[in-house]
């Protein structure tokens, strides 16, 4: 697992290494809107079926467990995407089994939508909404799906900078399960060859102090102390 990003500023560092941004389709200091879209080789069922099994697509570098074998998502309304912290294996200490809710459910329509609520990544830290609609409608070549990720409210960050690489990921995200179900059009989007932040990180991690904003721990262990996508 990466470091924690330990600084507000340091949340450029965000940047290296994800997909280029789909879109940002609003900006504000009131928050920041992600869209991103993919036509899959595949019917709105399959679609449905892959999209509540993120275990299968989510990439396991945005995870807290730096695997994600260990998400699991119930599609009702209530229902958590959550992932568990397994024990650590450590002879000298008694560990014990741990768990994240990414987003929880408010919305489940299957084979048309999921929307679900939750401040992803670093911005779980901070005093802000999240809400995160899939959107699936058939068309000729298989199943378009919409990603949009809607943000607001008071945040430590600079929204450019933060809102391009929330961005990344959610595309990320959306790469991972076009790619399992065959994306037509093309391949997943390259990284930013623009970017000119350096170094690790990404919408996973947290902005400052010692308390991660959601997934990723100090160091490249279990937390000592998001998160989507």
């Amino acid at each position: 697992m990466r470091k924690i990003i330990t600084s507000i500023g340091a949340a450029a560092a965000l940047l290296a290494g994800t997909p280029l941004a789909a879109e940002v389709t609003d900006e504000s200091e009131a928050g920041f809107v992600t869209r991103d879209e993919a036509v899959v080789d595949a019917t709105p069922k399959e679609v449905w079926l892959a999209l509540i099994t993120p275990s299968t697509w989510w990439n396991s570098a945005h995870t807290w467990s730096a695997d994600s074998s260990n998400l699991t998502l119930t599609p009702q309304a209530g229902g958590c995407f959550c992932e568990t912290i397994p024990e650590a294996e450590d002879a000298g200490r008694i560990t014990l089994e741990g768990s994240v809710e990414h987003m929880r459910v408010i919305q489940a329509y299957p084979e048309s939508a999921l929307r679900m609520t939750g401040a992803l990544g670093p911005l779980q830290s901070e005093p802000v909404t999240g809400i995160l609609t899939i959107a699936l409608s058939e068309v000729d070549a298989g199943t378009r799906i919409v990603w949009e990720y809607n943000v607001g409210g008071k945040m430590r960050f600079e929204t450019p900078v933060i809102a391009r690489a929330v961005d990344g990921v959610m595309s990320e995200q959306l790469n991972g399960l076009a790619n399992l179900l065959g994306r037509v059009g093309g391949a997943a989007a390259a990284p930013d060859a623009d970017t000119d932040a350096e170094g690790e990180g990404d919408a996973d991690e947290s902005p400052e102090n010692d308390e991660p904003a959601n997934e990723e721990p100090e160091s490249e262990e279990t937390p000592s102390s998001d998160a989507d996508g």
